[in-house]
Order: structure tokens, then C-alpha cells, then sequence
């Protein structure tokens, strides 16, 4: 393969090498959050930085790589990276940010081939067979993507490339910080088998400690052990999948149109709230956001969903399946407060609540909506929609939400399915 770095560490191509079949690349920010802020602190760049809110109930949105030598991940909370590590910068997140040189970043792949899949908001798919008579063999791009990245934007990625986007990915991963691995065909079993169990897509901890208790440890490992013998450990559709994984073996193909599986928003308490009206005006803001964010897609949900955590950190959820999809805050709303009300809270206090809407569906297939009495409801909220774009959020609210402060409750997590 022509790497640097040993098992575990960052590998990255040397120069030179390429290979004409590993068209599918896989690029990945670093750092994304982190660095993006960094471009307005420049000061800052050699020391531990992390993004959240620095608050007791404040979780780590993004870290850069001097604070993760120190043990600090996404999603820690604040106050136990600060123990890890008590030097590190807490800089607020800022998402509007992200979300303007996410954009720059994905037209920048979109300049180089029409087919880029996006993964997230940092990461992205880009099928360049198609480039190559172009811009010359997918290493030689990848450098070059690399390259227009850093001088348009002053951030860094790393990029994998290969045949399949399973290897692609795990190459991208390998290759950080600001790297690139190239996997060609013929050194995938190479790449693949000294690996941990860990790295195939769908193995989680429990996963990789029942396969370990087997004496399953790298994925060598794994596909060396007969498929009938792996599906009775853990299934048939997971052993099959598990299998063709460990041999490389990814038929799937890089595509533009990403389906949504669900959209949703959740948030943690400041402080933890008791009062049941508190709590349904908390369910009003979220369906707003929900609602806004399906007709914005052309979607409607045919499952609204509920999710509530205790201040004991023990966590519910409940859903309801629709007779008709909806796309309105004030059926998503409803309801998110009918399912609270089922809910056991006789005063206990609650940390985080969420909204999510499932079971998503074109609004133009929705012929029942044409005629239901929520079609009033919807030309309403798509009144809101409009006076939105036109004169910012908030300039039409419900008056529920009028007298509602932004010092109500600080807004740690902000999920987005």
C-alpha cells in the first residue's frame, strides 16, 4: 500500500501512489467545528480548544486535535474535559458558521464531479470516474481538492480513496489529521485484516466484546470464520453483512439523492425543569423548528415521536403513528403534548426533551392531505415560512413563545436527524 505510520496509527499514501479503479473518495474535515472557529482565533491554534458551552450541564461539540492527545471526545461532557484537560479554551459553537463553509466546502467537491453524497455536515462521498479524463487519476484529484480546500476556506481534510465507500471511509478516517490513503483494489485485504472488529460499520462495543469472547479480535478474524457459523452468532442479516464487509465486498454506489430517515431537534435543560407548561412550550418551539424544516424538504411524517430524559439520566420515548402524515407544527405539537401527558412525571424533574418526525414521505404523495382540515393549517405556517425568509426568524411567533427568554433554558444539544 505504500504507507506511513504503523497499525493504529495515521497512515497516508506516499507520493506517487494511485490507482485508476479507486475512484471513490471519501473526504472528511477535521476538526470541523473546531477549526472553523479557529479561523477567528487564530491565537489559539497550537493549544487544546474546545467548543460547547461552558456550563454544568454543557456537552463538547467539537475539540481540536491538541485537545484530543488529552482524552477529550464529542459529546463528553464539558466539566469532565476540562478535568482531562484543565488548560483547554471553551469557545461557544456557532452554527450558522458551520453551516455557511459546510456549504462552501460541498460546492467545492460539486466542482470537481456532480456526484457528491453528503454524510453530514463535514463529510461527504465523491464518485470521480467520470473526472479522470479531466483532472487526471483520483489521487492526483484528491490532492488537488485537498489543496482548493485549504486555500479557499483555511481548513483541512482528509481524504480515502478506493473502490468501495466502505474502504474509502475507513482510509479517510486512517489518513487524519490532513492526510491522504489511497487503497487500491489489490491491497484491500492488506488494509482490512489487521484491523479491529471495531472498524466494520455496525459493530458497537457489545458487538465487538461478544465477537471477542469468540476470539474474534481484527477483522482478519472475522473473515476467516465460515459465514454460517458468524450468522448464528449474531444473525443472518448481520452475519452476511459483517462477511462481505471483513472481504471488502461493498455494492453500494455514491449517490446525489440522500433520503432523510427522520427530522428532529432536542434539547438539554440549563437547569432541570419540573413545570408540566414549561415543559409543553419547550414542545411547541421544537415542533415549529420540525415542521419548518419538513416543508422546507417537501416532506411530510407519518410518526411523531417523544423523547424525554430524567434528571436521573434515565430516558423514555414514545411514538404515535399518524392516519395522516403531517407537516405542521400544530399537529406535530399536538401531539408531542399528548404523549407527554401519558407520560409518568408527577413532579420528577426532566434534563432533556425532544421532538422527531419518522416515517418521512413526499408531500406530493399525500393525496389525502389535498382535502384534510389541515390544509388551512399549512397555508398558515407556509405564510410563516415566507415572512421568514423574507424578514428573519421570530417575526412571527406563536404567542406562547412571546414572553419566552432566551435565558429560559440554554441550548446544549441540537439534534438533527
Amino acid at each position: 500500500m505504500a504507507a506511513k505510520g504503523g497499525q493504529g496509527e495515521r497512515q497516508v499514501s506516499e507520493p506517487g501512489v494511485d490507482s485508476a479503479r479507486a475512484t471513490v473518495l471519501h473526504v472528511d474535515m477535521d476538526a470541523f467545528f473546531a477549526s472553523v472557529e479557529l479561523l477567528d482565533h487564530p491565537h489559539l491554534a497550537d493549544v487544546p480548544v474546545i467548543i460547547g458551552h461552558d456550563g454544568a450541564r454543557g456537552v463538547v461539540s467539537s475539540c481540536n486535535y491538541a485537545a484530543r492527545a488529552f482524552g477529550v471526545r464529542s459529546a463528553m461532557p464539558v466539566g469532565r474535559a476540562l478535568r482531562l484537560c484543565p488548560g483547554a479554551t471553551v469557545l461557544p459553537p456557532h452554527y450558522e458558521k458551520y453551516r455557511r463553509a459546510s456549504a462552501h466546502v460541498m460546492q467545492l467537491f460539486r466542482d470537481v464531479t456532480p456526484l457528491v453524497e453528503p454524510l453530514s455536515i463535514d463529510e461527504a462521498f465523491l464518485d470521480v470516474a467520470g473526472a479522470v479524463r479531466l483532472f487526471g487519476p483520483p489521487a492526483h484529484i484528491a490532492q488537488q481538492l485537498r489543496r482548493r480546500v485549504l486555500a479557499d476556506t483555511g481548513l483541512t481534510c482528509s481524504v480515502g480513496a478506493a473502490s468501495t465507500k466502505f474502504v474509502a471511509k475507513l482510509a479517510s478516517t486512517t489518513a487524519k489529521p490532513d492526510g491522504l490513503l489511497v487503497v487500491p483494489p489489490e491491497t484491500v485485504l492488506q488494509f482490512l485484516h489487521p484491523l479491529p472488529v471495531g472498524a466494520l460499520w455496525g459493530v458497537g462495543a457489545a458487538t465487538a466484546e461478544q465477537l471477542a469472547r469468540r476470539g474474534l479480535r481484527n477483522v482478519g478474524d472475522l473473515a476467516d470464520t465460515p459465514p454460517d457459523v458468524l450468522t448464528a452468532w449474531v444473525g443472518r442479516a448481520a452475519g452476511g453483512r459483517l462477511h462481505d464487509l471483513a472481504w471488502g465486498r461493498d455494492a453500494r454506489r455514491v449517490t446525489t439523492a440522500r433520503a432523510e430517515k427522520s427530522i428532529g431537534h432536542e434539547n438539554t435543560f440549563a437547569t432541570d425543569v419540573r413545570d408540566p407548561v414549561a415543559l409543553r412550550r419547550e414542545l411547541l418551539e421544537q415542533a415549529e423548528r420540525v415542521a419548518v424544516r419538513l416543508r422546507a424538504a417537501g416532506l411530510r411524517a407519518r410518526t411523531v415521536s417523544l423523547k424525554l430524559r430524567y434528571g436521573d439520566f434515565s430516558t423514555i420515548t414514545r411514538a404515535h403513528t399518524l392516519a395522516e402524515p403531517t407537516d405542521t407544527a400544530r399537529r406535530i405539537h399536538e401531539e408531542t403534548v399528548a404523549l407527554l401527558a401519558a407520560v409518568p412525571l408527577a413532579g420528577r424533574a426532566v434534563r432533556l426533551l425532544g421532538t422527531r418526525a419518522e416515517q418521512l414521505l413526499p408531500a406530493w404523495a399525500d393525496q389525502a392531505g389535498l382535502w384534510s382540515d389541515e390544509e388551512r393549517w399549512r397555508e398558515a405556517e407556509g405564510a410563516i415560512d415566507s415572512a421568514t425568509a423574507r424578514f428573519g426568524r421570530g417575526v412571527v411567533r406563536p404567542a406562547a413563545l412571546l414572553q419566552r427568554r432566551s435565558t429560559d433554558r440554554e441550548r446544549l444539544v441540537d439534534g438533527e436527524g
